[in-house]
């Protein structure tokens, strides 16, 4: 749904880089560059990055009244 405000495994803080890295692989960066460049460097942030899959727009349209 949300990217999580911290790593699950490591807790080092995370959320605040979200929006950095998915502009800037959507204009056709490499991921591997962009999280190398936002300073993630454990395994742990780095797969939760690539594995997130942004579904907060699809999940708010049914949302029960």
């Amino acid at each position: 749904m949300i990217i999580p405000i911290r790593c699950f495994s490591c807790g080092k803080p995370v959320a605040h880089l979200w929006e950095q890295f998915k502009e800037r692989v959507a204009k056709g960066e490499p991921a591997k560059e962009v999280l190398d460049k936002l300073g993630i460097k454990r395994y742990c942030c780095r797969a939760l990055f690539l594995g997130h899959i942004d579904l907060i727009d699809i999940v708010a349209r049914y949302k029960k009244d």
